[in-house]
């Protein structure tokens, strides 16, 4: 990877590459889970310290067999152990599942077939077809590399058994290291079981040792996520150019343009429309919504019918109630607008309760902040703000109540009144432009 980043610490789809393999294996409900990372690695127990797992280090690392070898001392020693890898990041659950369940008896092997199977370790099975052995690429002659079948790498087994295989390898082989794959010979010739299951999609198995391997990761998860909100009634202009980076919820009926990118947990309900290029993180958009090109949404709630942007920015805390309109260039921050309020230029709104039915002219900005405190602005039902106001907090607009345009308001503004705050306007008779001096 050519970073300073563990490998498994990298993200795909807004999730490290071992939070991706740890929720599928969390969702069999393991008594135990055990991470093994690497010399260097110790970014990864840090960054799973809420986990609940147990952490062990492999140093030096000198295979894969040594590696779950490390990890012994951790392991329940009745029931089965399931083996999996932190940089084959979209293994299904259901595919870990169906490996757990043939291992009732022996060990439960997820294989697959390749067309070109180079580099990886092959199935070699009997004139029975039971499998007899793995055997690495580096180990293998030719007709055993003609072998399609190849090894992922996953597999469980009874821990009591794994035990005592862990303890007879060797690293006698082409790379001088314990191979975990070592211990189905090992199974085969003590007559143990070895049942093998494939995953539903070969892309499940699909590792990652390099930038463009993650990349390429990234995009079929992508596919899937926009051929699964499809299948579930969101129309999407472009399946190729959406980003989900995290949990996207969407009722039917939502559409959603080219660009877009999705963060966190977002919810968007039924009829809602989003524009090109808006970025959308831990949200709640209700139903028939529309939000136009370029807008930002962080930790923000949108009532329903609401007319957002274009380039409208919601930040944390934004509320917005229903049929709330905020248009292009306004920022809202830790702010509630009630119901049929619009804010369609040009404003800033931070530490607000803004009431029902209230406008925000253009140029608009709440003065919350006084360099070391932060101040709350209270604005009531049906009041008119005119344009190029500001508002300096605490400060409350009272129902119903105007400010004129240019108004700088420092005091409450009382209900059902003009307030006013300008400097009069003068015209200077006989004033003349000044002219620029001729140069000499």
């Amino acid at each position: 990877m050519k970073s300073a980043l563990p490998k498994v610490l990298h993200a795909l789809a807004g999730r490290s590459l071992l939070g991706h393999v740890m929720a599928a294996a969390q969702s069999l409900a393991p008594l135990k889970t055990v991470v093994v990372y690497g010399h260097g690695g110790d970014a990864v127990p840090q960054a799973f310290a809420a986990s609940g797992a147990a952490f062990v280090k492999q140093e030096p690392q000198l295979g894969t067999g040594d590696a779950v070898r490390q990890a012994l001392p951790q392991l329940l020693p009745e029931g089965l152990t399931l083996i999996v890898y932190g940089d084959v990041p979209l293994i299904a659950a259901d595919t870990l599942r169906r490996v757990v369940e043939v291992a009732s008896n022996g060990i439960g092997l997820l294989t697959i077939t390749l067309d070109d199977p180079t580099g990886y370790g092959r199935i070699v099975r009997g004139a029975d077809g039971a499998v007899l052995r793995i055997v690495e690429q580096k180990d293998a002659d030719e007709p055993t590399r003609a072998i399609r079948e190849i090894n992922t790498g996953i597999l469980a087994a009874p821990s009591s058994l794994l035990t005592g295989w862990l303890g007879r390898l060797t690293n006698a082989n082409a790379q001088g290291e314990y191979y975990l794959t070592d211990i189905i010979g090992m199974a085969a010739d003590q007559g143990i079981p070895i049942v093998t299951c494939s995953p539903t999609q070969p892309w499940e198995v699909m590792g990652v040792n390099s930038r463009e391997q993650l990349a390429a990761l990234e995009r079929i998860w992508q596919r899937e996520n926009a051929r699964c909100l499809m299948a579930g009634g969101v129309s999407l202009a472009d399946p190729a150019r959406i980003d989900v980076r995290g949990e996207l919820i969407c009722a039917t009926d939502v559409s959603i343009d080219v660009g877009c990118v999705f963060e966190g947990k977002v919810s968007i309900g039924t009829g809602v429309r989003i524009g090109p290029y808006c970025v959308i993180r831990d949200s709640v958009i209700a139903a028939d919504t529309q939000v136009a090109a370029y807008s930002h949404f962080d930790h923000a709630v949108v009532g329903t019918n609401g007319r957002i942007g274009p380039y409208a920015r919601l930040r944390p805390g934004a509320k917005l109630g229903a049929d709330v309109h905020v248009g292009n260039f306004v920022e809202i921050k830790a702010s509630t607008l009630g119901d049929h309020s619009k804010a369609n230029h040009l404003a800033y709104l931070g530490d607000c309760e803004i009431g029902q039915r209230v406008n925000i002219g253009a140029g608009t900005i709440t003065c919350n902040y006084d360099g070391a405190n932060k101040y709350q602005t209270i604005i009531e039902d049906d009041a008119f703000i005119g344009s190029d106001s500001q508002l300096v907090a605490p400060v409350r607009v009272g129902k119903g109540a105007t400010l004129g345009a240019g108004t700088t308001l420092s005091k409450d503004a009382p209900a059902g009144q003009l307030t006013v705050s300008r400097a009069r306007q003068t015209t200077v008779p006989a004033w003349k432009r000044p002219v620029k001096a001729e140069k000499k």
